[in-house]
């Protein structure tokens, strides 16, 4: 009987466990009293443009311009509820199709587990209106892609290049 069981035991703890999202770094954890307000899924890009590199003329390089993403309400990206991009500060903002709005800035980041997507990060609010008024933290977890090139040449100065990428939005207020 114990050999019946143990199988379908350890099948079970292996399905349970590899199902389980990757635990949040602690560089970029929330204070433990922050409230969750909302969670969105991105879809989207990161925009880079290639310049020369300020260190090495010789050389070109890949840099970040801005990302562009809409924003689900489910993970399958279904249900449009926003939009996220950078502001005319430059500062991160996401905003849902009620209007509301927050803006960031990034206070700490962490690389992404599987080492493919871009990092994940912890931005402190410094502005926000509407449902998203009393934001005073954001997560971005869970990136899929969206890394710069990482080989750039003298013929491709000055262009830009958009790289898909997804992730997880957290939102959270202090209590």
């Amino acid at each position: 009987m114990v050999r019946l069981i143990m199988p379908f035991a350890l099948l079970f703890y292996t399905l349970v466990t590899f199902g389980q999202e990757a635990a949040i770094p602690a560089a970029i954890a929330v204070p433990t009293s922050s409230k969750l307000i909302s969670h969105v899924y991105a879809k989207g890009v990161q925009v880079y443009v290639c310049i020369q590199d300020q260190n090495d003329t010789s050389r070109y390089v890949w840099t970040f311009k801005e990302p562009r993403a809409n924003l689900y309400a489910d993970k399958g990206y279904h249900q449009l509820s926003g939009k996220h991009y950078l502001n005319s500060d430059k500062n991160p903002t996401w905003e849902f199709k009620n209007g509301s709005k927050t803006t960031g800035k990034k206070i700490q980041q962490a690389n992404s587990p599987d080492g493919t997507g871009i990092p994940w990060l912890l931005l402190k609010a410094i502005s926000g209106n509407g449902t998203l008024a009393n934001v005073a933290f954001i997560q971005r977890i869970e990136t899929r892609d969206g890394k710069a090139p990482a080989r750039a040449s003298r013929k491709e100065n000055g262009l830009t290049k958009e790289v898909p990428y997804t992730a997880e939005y957290l939102f959270y207020s202090e209590k």
